[in-house]
């Protein structure tokens, strides 16, 4: 009789954790909206929107019926046409990064060749590359493309290279001790051993070709989130260049947790797994 009168309790404990785990990440969000709000109603600005009137405006993004203007109800559009120009040059990004990753981290002639070049390069920001894009791809979504995958590799390239010299040189012993060379060394010792370093890569190259989706669509492509707050730009909608801000936010927020659940589910194994 006890038993049963104890478990709502039980079940009452353990929904006060979840809500908290659910409702703790917005507090800072709505401190900042209401920051916000105050701060441009107290100093009475017209260059910067109310969040209500972002609301607004991210409502006609979405379904239209309010403005119907050129962006009412484009959002899927233009979100579809950044998702391909990011994922493209994120997975292109990866392809490369991650094999020329564990060359340069294992054989020593690899790296003597390629990483001076890749380290003289890397500080270069993708902005000074925007010319040069649009000149080898012209205007258009292949320069956009180009400069996402720039953003994306060094990351992947330089986290995978790290985790492969990090592998403890005990477990290349101990493998050849137990007859594991060559090819299988690298399948069965260097690439579950660099896994970690490699999702840490990949999580920094997807934050990355988000980031850069905005100058990857000033070259010139007629429909993109990007493009879409450089058209809020030029027509000083500020309302429209927040909400293309927030819907990139968005999308780039909830594909990490996809790379992060990712990551739990294939690194379970690793004590420090978790993201």
């Amino acid at each position: 009789m006890e038993r049963a009168v104890n478990e709502p309790v039980k079940a009452g404990g353990s929904l006060l954790p979840r809500l908290q785990r659910w409702l703790t990440p917005l507090i800072v969000p709505l401190i900042l909206l209401a920051a916000w709000d105050i701060c441009v109603r107290v100093t009475g600005t017209r260059l910067i929107p109310l969040p209500r009137d972002v609301a607004i405006m991210l409502y006609d993004f979405t379904f239209g019926g309010i403005y119907d203007d050129a962006f009412s109800k484009t959002i899927h559009i233009h979100f579809w046409k950044s998702v391909q120009r990011v994922y493209g040059g994120f997975f292109a990004a990866a392809a490369v990064g991650i094999p020329l990753g564990l060359l340069i981290g294992r054989i020593k002639l690899v790296r003597e060749l390629i990483d001076p070049t890749l380290q003289i390069l890397r500080p270069v920001p993708v902005t000074a590359w925007l010319p040069l894009s649009m000149i080898f791809f012209g205007l258009g979504p292949n320069a956009a493309i180009f400069l996402v995958f720039l953003g994306a590799f060094f990351p992947i390239v330089l986290n995978t290279t790290f985790g492969v010299r990090s592998v403890d040189h005990r477990l290349f012993e101990a493998a050849s001790m137990l007859g594991c060379n060559g090819s299988s060394l690298f399948r069965q010792v260097v690439l579950p051993a660099a896994t970690p370093s490699i999702f840490n890569g990949l999580r920094l190259g997807h934050g990355f070709a988000w980031i850069l989706i905005v100058v990857g669509e000033m070259t010139g492509v007629p429909e993109g989130l990007g493009a879409v707050i450089m058209d809020g730009r030029t027509l000083s909608r500020t309302d429209l260049v927040i909400s293309g801000m927030i819907v990139i936010g968005l999308a780039g927020f909830l594909s990490d947790r996809v790379i992060v659940a990712i990551n739990n589910r294939l690194l379970a194994w690793s004590p420090q797994h978790h993201a």
